[in-house]
C-alpha cells in the first residue's frame, strides 16, 4: 500500500502511515522530516517524499516528537544511508542511542490483552519493527522554543510525560501543531474518538502528560496533525481543553 499524502496547509503535509503519521515540510525544493513511522513503514516513507516532489537527499533534517519506534523507524537509515541529521529534544537523545528504552512493555500489553483492540494492535506493531532494536547512532540536540532554521520553521515545544523528551512543533506562520503522542485524535486501542491522551499503559509518566496538555491551550494554531488519528481542524487549545474533558478517570 502507497502513502497517503495530504497537503493541509501551504508546504505542510500530512502523511496517514495507517496507525502512525508522519509530516513533511516543504519549501524551496527542500524537505523537514518529522518522525518516520515505524521501521516497516519504510517504503511508505520514501513514497511520501516523492509523492511531494522531494527525495532522501533533499530533507534537511529529521525531527523527532520522541523516540518511540513507531517515530523513529527510519531515522537511523537516513542518517547511515543520506549524511541526514535526526534531531530531538537534549532530554531524548539518550533515548535515541537506546541507552535506555521507556516505552509500553510486553507485560503491560499482556495484562490489557482483553481490551478492544489491544491485540491486533499488537501484531501489527511487531510485524512492523515496533519491537526491534535500531538505535540513532548519532543523534542531536534542537533548541527548543525558537524557530529551527530549517524548511517550515518549526518550533519545537516541550511536552513531556510521554516520554521525558518528548516534543510538538509548533508552525506559526501555518498555524499548525505537530503533537506526536502528547495529544492524538485516535488510536487502535481507544474507544474514543476525537482529541485526547492515548491509553495510560503508553505514557511514561501520565499524570505529566495530562499536565502538558496546558502548553497545548497556549499556542496559536487552528490545525493539529497527531501522531495518531485523523487531523483536527479548530482551535488547538480547544482541542487540548477536550482532551483534559476526557483524560480522567484512568481508563488502563
Amino acid at each position: 500500500m502507497g502513502a497517503d499524502v495530504r497537503e493541509v496547509a501551504d508546504g505542510v503535509h500530512l502523511v496517514d502511515g495507517g496507525i502512525v503519521n508522519w509530516v513533511v515540510l516543504a519549501e524551496g525544493g527542500e524537505l523537514t522530516l518529522i518522525d518516520t513511522g515505524y521501521p516497516g513503514d519504510r517504503r511508505r516513507l520514501l513514497d511520501s517524499l516523492a509523492a511531494v516532489g522531494g527525495s532522501p537527499e533533499a530533507v534537511r533534517a529529521v525531527l523527532v516528537t520522541h523516540a518511540h519506534n513507531d517515530h523513529l523507524g527510519s531515522a537511523e537509515y537516513l542518517r547511515a544511508a543520506h549524511g541526514t541529521p535526526v534531531l530531538l529534544h537534549p532530554a531524548e537523545v539518550p533515548h535515541a542511542r537506546r541507552e535506555f528504552l521507556h516505552q509500553v512493555t510486553p507485560g503491560q500489553v499482556l495484562r490489557n490483552a482483553w481490551r478492544p483492540g489491544v491485540l491486533p494492535w499488537a501484531l501489527h506493531a511487531v510485524r512492523a519493527g515496533g519491537t526491534a532494536r535500531i538505535p540513532v547512532a548519532a543523534p542531536g540536540p534542537f533548541p527548543v522554543r525558537e524557530p529551527l532554521d530549517l524548511p517550515g520553521r518549526p518550533v519545537a515545544v516541550p511536552t513531556p510525560g510521554h516520554t521525558d523528551g518528548h516534543v510538538a512543533f509548533h508552525l506559526p506562520r501555518a498555524g499548525v501543531v505537530v503533537s506526536g503522542d502528547a495529544l492524538v485524535t485516535g488510536h487502535p486501542t481507544s474507544r474514543r474518538r476525537g482529541p485526547q491522551l492515548l491509553p495510560g499503559m503508553f505514557h511514561r509518566e501520565r499524570e505529566r502528560a495530562a499536565a502538558s496538555l496546558e502548553v497545548f491551550e497556549k499556542l496559536a494554531a487552528d490545525l493539529l496533525l497527531p501522531g495518531h488519528g485523523p487531523l483536527h481542524r479548530g482551535p488547538v487549545r480547544r482541542a487540548a481543553q477536550q482532551a483534559r474533558e476526557k483524560a480522567f478517570p484512568r481508563l488502563f
